[in-house]
């Protein structure tokens, strides 16, 4: 299979350019490195971890996109694929068609826009009631105060766990969290974790359902890849409920933190937000296309691929760098490393693209954009505190475990 790709100022190898997503120095900022293998290197190898990368917009597009060529199950994760792990089946961004199909449409069905709607005034009185409480402090953490327990409690009115019981149930960091620079394939199994945890809400919610995703997810009925009609099996809720609990729980924390260091950086136009409110959804992309935090995907190759006249053999992994996608100049003109919240609307694929598109996005952009609306009706000016913020340690999220700030 060959893939058409502009070749203008290609070259295949980089011979002194190396990129490893393990790299913590790297992954502080891999944005020249991202530039430099979208001009010189389109193609990447790394012969130490075996794997491919694109990371040019139209690259990247075309392999998230074709399941056919660039398969998600075996994973999205190159450690997993490399482990060859069998996947349960329900885990939804490590499936492909048709099983992928069946799985979202009944996510989808529950997922409502209404019912993500009905949590925007829950999500700004807790993020009301968290930031009146450290009003005088002169400072907060756009981590640990917020970011950190924002996705965790919407996610815990979605599956009606009751909020003193959240944050012991609901958390995600530790299924993708590694040591500074190594693989996480140690963990592997802990990020596919069979939600037990879950188990006793499960069982009390068959007894006494109520108005939550847990319930409806309990009572859909749907017809298997076998014609059967039926409801999900109690091992099937219980992956189900791990897959909505952890999937969008650490990147949406992540954002959070990118949002408060890139508005601190722009501060003009941060002033500009603070004026016209009308403006955060616009920000709010901005920032997701400039500090995507998922940086890469990885995918099995099913078959021989031909790119920049090389061949990608069978078997290989290619990584989709989506960060270096995301600031690629061809597609998000005239400067893709030039933050602009008035940049010409042109789709970003910070939440993938093609079938694996993000279920929750439509969640993950109400909690962002409710959550800038409540900081900045508080602190319309704030520096962050560089010197003590604190990188996560996964290559897989990119972001900070704390980023303290400095309010007025």
């Amino acid at each position: 299979m060959t893939l058409p790709t502009d070749r203008s100022d290609a070259t295949l190898t980089g011979d002194d350019i190396y990129y490893d997503p393990y790299d913590v120095a790297l992954n502080a900022d891999p944005y020249p490195m991202f530039a430099r293998l979208r001009a010189e290197a389109p193609l990447y190898y790394n012969d130490r971890h075996d794997f491919y990368a694109v990371s040019r917009f139209q690259d990247v597009h075309r392999g998230i996109t074709d399941h056919e060529t660039f398969s998600s199950g075996r994973g999205a994760i190159l450690e997993i694929i490399k482990a060859n792990m069998p996947m349960p089946s329900g885990i939804l961004p490590f499936e492909d068609p048709p099983i992928h199909d069946l799985h979202r449409g009944l996510l989808t069905r529950v997922f409502t826009p209404r019912r993500i709607q009905e949590l925007e005034p829950k999500v700004r009185a807790y993020c009301a009631r968290t930031l009146d409480g450290l009003a005088g402090t002169g400072r907060f953490d756009f981590i640990t105060d917020l970011g950190a327990q924002i996705p965790m409690r919407v996610i815990g009115m979605l599956l009606g766990i009751p909020e003193d019981e959240q944050a012991a149930v609901v958390h995600a960091d530790s299924t993708v969290a590694t040591e500074p620079g190594k693989p996480m394939t140690d963990n592997a199994n802990g990020a596919l974790a069979t939600g037990e945890v879950f188990a006793d809400y499960i069982d009390y919610r068959a007894e006494h359902p109520s108005d939550d995703l847990m319930t409806d997810l309990m009572q859909a009925e749907f017809e298997d890849e076998t014609g059967t009609r039926r409801r999900l099996t109690r091992e099937e809720l219980l992956l189900y409920v791990t897959v909505i609990a952890t999937a969008g729980s650490d990147t949406t924390t992540r954002f959070l933190g990118w949002a408060g260091k890139v508005l601190a950086e722009h501060p003009d136009q941060r002033r500009e937000v603070v004026a016209d409110r009308g403006l955060l959804p616009q920000t709010v992309e901005e920032i997701l296309r400039f500090e995507p935090p998922a940086p890469h995907v990885a995918r099995y190759v099913t078959r021989e691929v031909e790119l920049y006249d090389r061949i990608v053999p069978e078997g290989s992994v290619m990584m989709m760098l989506t960060g270096a996608a995301n600031r690629d100049s061809r597609r998000f003109p005239a400067d893709g490393d030039v933050f602009d919240i008035h940049r010409a609307a042109r789709p970003h694929i910070a939440f993938g693209a093609g079938i694996h598109y993000c279920l929750g996005n439509a969640l993950a952009r109400l909690e962002a954009r409710v959550t800038l609306d409540e900081i900045l009706t508080r602190y319309p000016e704030w520096d962050v505190d560089l010197g003590n913020a604190q990188m996560s340690s996964t290559s897989t999220v990119r972001g900070w475990t704390s980023l303290p700030t400095i309010v007025p």
